[in-house]
């Protein structure tokens, strides 16, 4: 091993999959970062990455790398964050990755009040419509909907969270409240583009016997925005019907949904100032979800 510098440009190739990538994210010419990297290489006598048109791949001599150099990585930030979370106040940049309907309608309220009480902390909300990955470094904490497969992250479950049926009043009138869960194989539904459901406990309809959904999009949120619209029936977050006045739940006793949010954060040592965050970041989100979920029921 050389130093922390060389496992730096090491880590950043490696979740990057390519030079340019990683000499983005390290403020560093994709040159210089490819001689880095022929270096280390040499230095250690093994070939880390599979050079290809499609960017570099980590072989098999890379990814054993890649674990010694993560919880090097992880024993370097824990002993920062022990320094910089031993006063009070929480400072620097905490990045939080989460599914969009999470992002949109919790987040906001839990991270205002995070930030209200450590004005040093700066909080980014990375939302998207699929997994975040912490093995690239996409965030320092993510919030999921099932628990990752994998010794390399740390998971720990938040809260239950319900869903149900809902349509505007407006189509409501228009076309009558479903009396059944058989009448929704003739409905007009709206869910997940298909192809798209980025994980399993996401599949709602599915769930309730649903094969066509003439109306989809790979956002809850715009999901949400179509069922406000007027354009059909759908599967909602009961937290997010608070922002939502035009809906109304529909078959409340027959379809109800629960599903789980699990923080997931980086395996290896602990970093005092994350895990103060993660805390505030549990105890925040099951303190809104009992409030939005309350004012519905």
């Amino acid at each position: 091993m050389r130093n922390w510098d060389d496992l730096r440009v090491f880590l950043a190739t490696a979740r990057a999959e390519s030079l340019t990538g990683a000499g983005r994210d390290l403020r560093m010419d994709p040159a210089t970062v490819g001689r880095r990297v022929a270096r280390l290489e040499e230095g250690l006598g093994a070939t880390l990455f599979a050079k290809s048109p499609q960017g570099y791949a980590l072989t098999e001599a890379g990814q054993k790398l890649m674990t010694h150099a993560e919880a090097a990585e992880a024993a370097l930030r824990a002993g920062t964050g022990e320094a910089s979370g031993a006063g009070e106040g929480l400072s620097g940049t905490i990045r939080i990755g989460a599914p969009d309907g999470c992002a949109n309608y919790l987040l906001p309220q839990v991270c205002a009040r995070i930030a209200e009480a450590h004005p040093a902390l700066d909080i980014q909300i990375l939302a998207l419509p699929r997994v975040v990955n912490l093995s690239r470094r996409e965030a320092d904490l993510a919030i999921a909907v099932s628990r990752p497969k994998t010794d390399r992250l740390r998971a720990e479950a938040l809260s239950e969270y319900r869903l149900s049926l809902a349509a505007s009043d407006d189509w409501i009138a228009r076309h009558g409240a479903p009396t059944s869960p058989a009448d929704l194989k003739g409905a007009r539904m709206i869910g997940y583009i298909p192809d798209m459901i980025f994980d399993a406990e996401l599949d709602y309809l599915s769930a309730l016997g649903v094969a066509h959904v003439p109306l989809a999009s790979n956002s809850i949120s715009v999901q949400l925005n179509l069922a406000r619209a007027g354009a059909g029936l759908a599967v909602v977050h009961d937290f997010a019907l608070p922002f939502a006045p035009e809906l109304r739940r529909v078959l409340p006793g027959e379809v109800a949904l629960t599903r789980t949010f699990w923080l997931v954060s980086h395996a290896g040592p602990r970093d005092a100032r994350l895990d103060r965050v993660a805390r505030l970041l549990r105890d925040g989100m099951r303190a809104e979800l009992a409030r939005l979920e309350a004012a519905v029921a």
